[in-house]
């Protein structure tokens, strides 16, 4: 009789074609290889130069996105950005997405290419996100996405699991962020290394908030984060009937969130695993904050800002830009107000994409400057100078902090 397994043994397992458990070597069918701008040359020149292969083993299992410096920043960076292009030509790639939009993960899941069930890999380490829908997403390096790409498939080591139960509600102002950033600050930022991360009562959780939650695991080192859904709804929501953890299945560890009991959590430099309550650093001096990302850039979390700046204006001193995840997100926030309530206040709105988060442009920060952030890292260096300090933290800490001016507790202004 075969083993009890976890969400990770079940889908890797599935896709191997044979069972599998926690320490076994498998080669596995890949739903959807991604890559995006940053990476993709590489990946593009690996496959055909060093492997060999002229061709990508099946053009609609392939995804790529000009995200992560889009529009263009630099001439260096255009060239490599018509090199995607042309490829994608070549190859017949439908699946590409350009310039406006948006962030690789966010479409993957609104365009349905990542799928409950299966293995997703992308060049982005936060392909982790797609175990919001029931998906084993992970980050590769471009070699393994070159492989992907020439065969459909992957190797990998079938990980152990942390299970993760969130007890209660979250209170008025706080957010699944805070929930992450808990979880990071107790575990620390190797605390789930190539283990995956498997979140249970997550499932009452709205979609962005899911998201939010398993694109973060990736801060704790993890090779997938993702969200168990209860047997019993497994048909209500349209997923396969076998994706769920068994009762008896074997954990690494078991952490208990009591999202009740959460206050406001905020990242401080240098590390996300420096984690603290809201309290222990309000009045700290921001001078940019930004609102986007693929952890915070969703209508949800655009709607939960504006729900503090409407009727209210930024600091003086403050820059206030957002970004939304993509081109859809985009349209909604600006058929439902939501938009002109953030640009009455005093921000400014970029193209939607990853944006100032790897510190290439859009709000790359000088020395001795300090920006508090919806993203998901914050080490020296990230947005810009090393000589700046980055902060994480909610959309709503975000919101109130643009108001104050410094770091604030958003129960505050609610």
């Amino acid at each position: 009789m075969a083993e009890p397994k976890t969400l990770a043994e079940k889908i890797i397992s599935r896709a191997a074609g044979h069972e599998v458990t926690a320490g076994d070597l498998a080669v596995v069918r890949v739903g959807m290889a991604m890559s995006v701008d940053s990476i993709a040359p590489s990946v593009i020149k690996i496959m055909r130069e060093e492997l060999g292969v002229p061709h990508v083993a099946d053009p609609e299992r392939v995804a790529i996105f000009i995200d992560h410096v889009a529009p263009a920043c630099n001439v260096a960076t255009a060239e490599g950005q018509a090199v995607v292009r042309r490829f994608v030509l070549e190859e017949g790639i439908r699946h590409f997405y350009d310039v406006g939009r948006g962030i690789c993960h966010q479409v993957m899941v609104e365009e349905n290419l990542a799928r409950p069930g299966e293995v997703i890999v992308g060049s982005d380490s936060h392909s982790t996100s797609y175990g919001a829908i029931g998906a084993f997403g992970t980050g590769m390096g471009a070699t393994d996405v070159a492989i992907a790409f020439a065969t459909g498939r992957t190797w990998l080591k079938v990980p152990e699991t942390i299970r993760v139960q969130l007890v209660g509600d979250l209170p008025r102002g706080v957010m699944a962020k805070d929930a992450a950033l808990w979880l990071i600050g107790k575990l620390g930022i190797d605390g789930a290394t190539y283990k995956a991360v498997e979140f249970h009562g997550a499932h009452r959780l709205s979609l962005a908030s899911r998201l939010s939650l398993c694109c973060m695991t990736t801060e704790l080192g993890a090779k997938a984060g993702m969200v168990a859904f209860p047997r019993e709804e497994l048909e209500a929501r349209g997923l396969p009937a076998w994706l769920y953890p068994e009762p008896s299945a074997s954990y690494e560890q078991t952490v208990e969130i009591r999202l009740d009991e959460l206050e406001p959590q905020v990242a401080s430099p240098d590390d996300v695993d420096n984690v603290s309550p809201v309290s222990e650093v309000a009045g700290t001096r921001i001078d940019q904050v930004f609102i986007g990302t693929c952890t915070n850039g969703r209508l949800e979390d655009l709607q939960a800002a504006a729900s503090i700046l409407r009727g209210r204006r930024i600091a003086s001193h403050v820059r206030l830009i957002v970004i939304p995840a993509s081109g859809r997100v985009l349209k909604e926030a600006i058929a439902d107000g939501t938009m002109l309530a953030l640009l009455e206040a005093g921000a400014t709105i970029g193209t939607p994409g990853c944006g100032p988060c790897i510190g290439r442009h859009m709000g790359v920060l000088a020395a001795g400057e300090a920006c508090f952030s919806t993203g998901n890292r914050n080490f020296r260096g990230r947005m810009g100078s090393a000589d700046a300090a980055i902060y994480l933290g909610s959309p709503l800490t975000a919101a109130a902090t643009a108001v104050v001016g410094a770091i604030a507790d958003p129960r505050s202004l609610l």
